[in-house]
This record gives C-alpha cells, structure tokens and sequence, in this order.
C-alpha cells in the first residue's frame, strides 16, 4: 500500500492507493470530533474519515457532486488515518486540537 501526505499548492494532499482501493484529497484543514474527520477547503465539507457505525471498519468519505450530495466512500487503514492526523497536526492544519484525544480514543 503506497500513501502520500504532504503540502502541496497552499493545501494538504492525502493519499492512499492499492490494489483494489485510492483515496485523494486536498484539503486547507481538518475538524476533528469525537467519531469524525472532516476535510475543509474554502470552509465547505469536501469529505471526512469516519467510524462505521460503531463497527471497526474506518470509512474515508469524498463528496464528489457539486450541491455536495454525491459521494465515495472506502475503508481507509487507521494507520493512514493515524498518519494523516499527525502530519496535519504538526502543519497547523486541525481546527480544534482539544478534540483530537477523543477522536483517538474513540476511532484510532
């Protein structure tokens, strides 16, 4: 499994391929709560990372419509969703950092 996170153009790219699965997004920031990630660009949802409902599967989320109603949706490893919290944490990236714990303790 290859993963990319990083900035690039004045945003964060997130990305994780193999070979059954890709996952892309570019984002400006990262809200976290208790059970969700939510990726922002220009303070609109472009997509999330999620527990799914309770279960142990991490579901990655990308809105793909323009009113926002059409999406994708993958399982995601919580490695790369561990990886990826860290880098946007570190970038200055996540809205509220006093929700991170909770969302670790809860998803990760």
């Amino acid at each position: 499994m290859k993963t990319i996170i990083t900035e690039k153009d004045d945003l964060m790219l997130a990305r994780i391929e193999d070979d059954d699965r890709v996952f892309e997004v570019n984002f400006e920031s990262i809200e976290p709560t208790d059970v969700t990630l939510r990726f922002l660009r220009n303070d609109d949802r472009v997509g999330s990372i999620y527990n799914d409902d309770g279960t142990s599967r991490t579901m990655a989320r990308l809105t793909t419509g323009r009113d926002g109603t059409d999406f994708i949706g993958i399982e995601v490893p919580k490695e790369f969703v561990a990886e990826l919290l860290d880098a946007a944490v570190e970038a200055g990236r996540v809205t509220d950092e006093s929700a991170i714990e909770g969302y670790r303790l809860r998803v990760l």
